[in-house]
């Protein structure tokens, strides 16, 4: 299994507490959040990983190389912002497979892969969502799925007492693109929301997994708490 990991962003809200490296490079215990990732992938076997960089992408390139362990680095680098949905359109030119793993780089879910990928072909789909279920929360939207688990709609942020969030792990046919006429920059969730969009085969895969994220700082305080004393292989 090949993954793409949107790693390019500069992570302006967490200015106040890293400063002058991208947002996966943010320190925890000693080591960059992205590291926690790979070792995540390797444990489950993944041996391939695009890395979409774009801000500071040289300190990136610089940490982990060609290599991570058994885990084979590529970089496809964004020149200019091409927003979340641009970056991984332009990192599935790295892609080989017919199928591929796409990752936040500022967010973890111990989602089961396997299981994942399998359930995706099993459901025959064009793309599969993996999900956190969540209760008094209102930072994030939430997805709506039928009784058979098909993605039937996405809600935007707001006061929620429990709902399915998108957690940032999924598995998606490399062509998933090609039915539309997208042009970066543009963002994957704003992709996702597209009314054209549900005429994919998209499903969700719900997990009670352990879900960390890094995006503000107070999360990010919490990850490195919680992230710190867990380790890379929980």
């Amino acid at each position: 299994m090949e993954a793409i990991i949107l790693a390019g962003g500069p992570g302006t809200r967490l200015r106040k507490v890293i400063r002058d490296v991208p947002k996966p490079m943010a320190p925890i215990q000693g080591r960059p959040f992205l590291s926690y990732i790979l070792e995540r992938l390797e444990l489950q076997g993944v041996r391939r990983v695009v890395l979409a960089v774009g801000y500071k992408h040289e300190i990136i390139r610089s940490y982990f190389g060609h290599r991570w362990g058994a885990l084979q680095i590529v970089y496809s680098i964004e020149e200019e912002p091409l927003g979340t949905g641009g970056a991984c359109k332009k990192a599935m030119d790295h892609i080989s497979d017919k199928q591929v793993l796409l990752l936040n780089g500022d967010t973890m879910f111990h989602v089961d892969i396997p299981q994942l990928v399998q359930y995706h072909q099993d459901s025959a789909a064009d793309l599969t969502l993996s999900l956190k279920p969540m209760k008094q929360f209102d930072r994030y939207g939430t997805v709506t799925l039928s009784s058979d688990n098909r993605v039937t709609s996405f809600q935007e942020k707001q006061m929620c007492e429990s709902g399915f969030i998108n957690a940032g792990v999924y598995v998606a046919r490399a062509d998933i693109w090609c039915p539309f006429k997208v042009t970066a920059p543009f963002s994957f969730e704003q992709f996702l929301q597209n009314p054209g969009v549900h005429a994919l085969n998209m499903y969700g895969f719900p997990s009670e997994s352990y879900f960390i994220d890094i995006g503000i700082p107070a999360d990010y305080e919490l990850a490195k708490n919680k992230l710190g004393s867990r380790g890379g292989d929980q």
